[in-house]
């Protein structure tokens, strides 16, 4: 395998991964390395702080329950801060990329089913769509105007196959009607819950038959979607 190939968070472990994170995170966020100290610090003082207060107070035994609290403490809040400052600084990476949608929305959790670039044009504006609660929730980004009838079209082909199913449309983007990058995984969560699982399941057997029907166009693949499903499950249990 190639040196310089994407690597897999799957194959990696916990400390790999977090390794690999922080290094792409720190290419973007340079303060990153403050950020962590500082926060280690401060939680890690409130921890010692707390367990020397705690009864009976003074001598050795409160001194190491102590220094096992500011160690506690101080890796919880490094942890937090880090999962936030690694986050914001894989959308960074994103931000403008061709995909950056799709990239996204692959921190959408157990439930959701993403299928990216169902539809596309030339120009490189695709529509990616994602089935989970909510529905069908169809996702594009690129140019607005090449987009809108895109967008269109791509609804009439899910009504016919899944008419009973609410379809959702989102553009991506920074503009007035439109989602940010970094707000787009959970604008996609509150769309609420109108379809039950076994909806759900009925409506992804219905889709493989309109899906069989196009050909698939492949996402560019790098470091950047290894960063997102590092951060993916990095971020578990937040």
């Amino acid at each position: 395998m190639s040196q310089n190939a994407p690597l897999d968070p799957a194959k990696m472990s916990r400390r790999r991964q977090i390794i690999e994170t922080y290094k792409m995170s720190r290419e973007v966020d340079r303060t990153l390395g403050l950020w962590l100290l500082g926060s280690f610090l401060i939680f890690g003082g409130i921890g010692f702080a707390l367990f020397w207060a705690l009864p009976p107070s003074g001598g050795t035994f409160s001194l190491i329950m102590s220094i096992i609290g500011a160690l506690l403490f101080g890796s919880l809040g490094a942890m937090i801060v880090f999962g936030r400052r690694a986050q914001r600084a894989a959308y960074n990476r994103l931000e403008g990329q061709v995909g950056a949608g799709a990239r996204a929305l692959t921190m959408l959790r157990r439930g959701w089913k993403l299928d990216e670039v169902v539809g596309f044009t030339k120009q490189q504006d695709m529509v990616h769509r994602v089935v989970g609660p909510p529905g069908i929730v169809l996702v594009g980004e690129g140019n607005p105007h090449r987009l809108r009838p895109l967008m269109t079209s791509e609804r009439k082909k899910h009504e016919r196959v899944a008419s009973e199913t609410p379809i959702h449309e989102i553009f991506v983007g920074n503009d007035e009607g439109q989602v940010p990058l970094p707000k787009l995984v959970r604008h996609v969560q509150k769309l609420g819950r109108q379809v039950k699982p076994a909806e759900i399941t009925d409506v992804l057997q219905r889709l493989k038959a309109l899906d069989a029907q196009r050909p698939k166009v492949p996402l560019p693949r790098g470091p950047v979607p290894t960063s997102m499903k590092g951060m993916r499950q990095n971020m578990k249990g937040r």
